[in-house]
């Protein structure tokens, strides 16, 4: 039955698993900023461009293929990869500065 006890523990259930999955991305998202940032204090040290264009592509490929066969769509993966790389390289640039 529909908003039975049972079913909203269901969900509370389901709920908390995913509450932890996004908490664990942004765990992994910090850890991963967190190298990039020391990849941009690199790059700017020794006059490396924030931008690395052959490697994006590479990152790219690399993401879809797993995506594909994770099951996830590898056009989103795309878009999330590219969404974080602009976010790096923004971060770069500021260390170049």
């Amino acid at each position: 039955m529909a908003g039975s006890s049972g079913e909203d523990q269901l969900l509370a259930e389901y709920r908390a698993s995913i509450d932890n999955i996004d908490a664990a991305m942004i765990h992994l998202l910090a850890e991963r900023f967190r190298v990039t940032r020391q990849v941009g204090a690199y790059k700017a040290e020794v006059g490396l461009p924030p931008a690395d264009p052959e490697r994006e592509a590479a990152q790219v490929d690399r993401m879809r293929a797993m995506a594909e066969a994770a099951g996830i769509d590898p056009v989103f993966s795309e878009k999330f990869l590219r969404f974080v790389i602009d976010e790096v390289i923004r971060h770069h640039l500021q260390a170049a500065d």
